[in-house]
C-alpha cells in the first residue's frame, strides 16, 4: 500500500484538488484508493458529499481511541464516495481541538500510520489532504507516509510558504526511520500573468531537484466538477488541468498509469500493439505538457463521463 500526503503550511494552493483528482485516477485505473482528510475545514469531505459537521466518526474517532488507549478500528469509519474503488476516511471539525486536547500526549503522532496499517488489505494507494498548519495532524500525515507532495501556487507569497513548508519536512524527516521524498508541485500556473512564470522560474532555481518538471495550470473545470462532487477526472476527463494531473501520477509511478483491467497475463506475452498503443499516448501527452502553461480553453474539455461514480 502507497501512502502519499498533500501538504503544504499555505491555505489555497490545490492540496484538496491534488488529493481528489490523483484519486480519482488511480479509483477509475481499478486501484482501490482511500482518501483521508486530516483537515478540520473538511474541504475534501464536503466535496464529496459528506458533512465535515458530523458529530461521530471519521479521523476524530481514531483520536479519541488513542487517548482512551483503545485501538479504533479505522475500517468502521471509512464511508464510500459513490465512485467505484475510491473510499473517504471523512473529517470532523473537532479535529481543530485535538493541539489543545493532545499534543502534549506521547504516542499522538503515529495515530493515522497505525489506523492505516490496519485497513492495508483493502487499498493499494491512500491520499492524505493536510491541514495548512503544523500541528498534530501535519505531523501525523508526515509520519505516515512515504512521499509527500507540495502544491505551491505560483505566486511571490507562496514561496514564502513554501521555505517554512521545507524547514518543516527537515524537522520531521530527522525523527523517521526512513527519509521522506518530497516533490514540489506549481500549481494554479497561467502564463497570462506576469507573476506566475516568474515565480515559477524562482521556484525552480530554489529547489531544481525537488520541483517537478511541469505545472498545473489554472482551469476553471476543477470547480465544476467540485460542485458535482465527482473527481475532476470523471467529470471532465479531457480537461487541460485533468491531464496535467495525469502526467504528475505518471511521474509519481514511474511509468504509464497501470490499468488493472488491461494487464496481461504472464503467459500470454505482452501484445506489440499495446506497446505502441503506449508509447502514442505517452507522446501525445508530452505534447500536451508543452501547451499546459498556455491560457486553459474550454473547447474539446466538455465530455463528461461518469467514471463508475453514481
Amino acid at each position: 500500500m502507497k501512502i502519499w500526503a498533500s501538504a503544504n503550511q499555505k491555505g489555497g494552493v490545490g492540496k484538496t484538488t491534488t488529493v481528489v483528482c490523483l484519486g480519482g485516477l488511480l479509483a477509475e485505473a481499478g486501484h482501490p484508493t482511500l482518501l483521508v482528510d486530516l483537515d478540520p475545514h473538511g474541504s475534501l469531505t464536503g466535496y464529496l458529499g459528506r458533512d465535515p459537521e458530523g458529530a461521530d466518526g471519521g479521523a476524530y474517532a481514531l483520536f479519541q481511541a488513542a487517548a482512551q488507549g483503545r485501538a479504533e478500528d479505522a475500517g468502521a469509519s471509512i464511508v464510500e464516495t459513490g465512485c467505484t474503488d475510491l473510499s473517504l476516511l471523512p473529517a470532523r471539525t473537532a479535529l481543530a481541538t485535538l493541539d489543545r486536547q493532545l499534543g502534549t500526549r506521547e504516542g499522538m503522532g503515529l495515530v493515522i500510520a497505525r489506523a492505516l496499517a490496519g485497513v492495508a488489505s483493502r487499498f493499494e494507494f491512500v491520499l492524505i489532504d493536510c491541514p495548512p498548519m503544523l500541528g498534530i495532524l501535519m505531523v501525523n500525515a508526515l509520519a505516515a507516509c512515504e512521499r509527500v507532495l507540495i502544491p505551491v501556487q505560483t505566486e511571490y507569497l507562496a514561496l514564502h510558504g513554501l521555505d517554512r513548508m521545507m524547514r518543516t519536512l527537515e524537522m520531521v524527516t530527522r525523527a523517521r526511520p526512513r527519509p521522506l521524498p518530497a516533490l514540489i508541485v506549481p500549481t494554479l500556473f497561467d502564463r497570462r500573468t506576469r507573476a506566475s512564470p516568474e515565480s515559477l522560474r524562482r521556484l525552480r532555481e530554489r529547489y531544481p531537484e525537488q520541483a517537478w518538471r511541469s505545472v498545473i495550470p489554472v482551469d476553471t473545470r476543477f470547480r465544476e466538477a467540485s460542485q458535482e462532487g465527482v473527481p475532476p477526472s470523471v467529470a471532465y476527463p479531457r480537461a487541460r488541468g485533468v491531464e496535467a494531473y495525469r502526467l504528475l501520477l505518471e511521474e509519481l509511478l514511474d511509468g504509464p498509469i497501470p490499468d488493472r483491467a488491461a494487464v496481461v497475463p504472464a503467459s500470454t506475452g505482452t501484445d506489440p500493439a499495446s506497446i505502441v498503443s503506449q508509447s502514442t499516448r505517452s507522446a501525445a501527452r508530452e505534447m500536451e505538457r508543452q501547451k499546459f502553461g498556455e491560457t486553459v480553453s474550454a473547447a474539446g474539455e466538455s465530455s463528461h463521463g461518469n467514471g463508475g461514480c453514481k
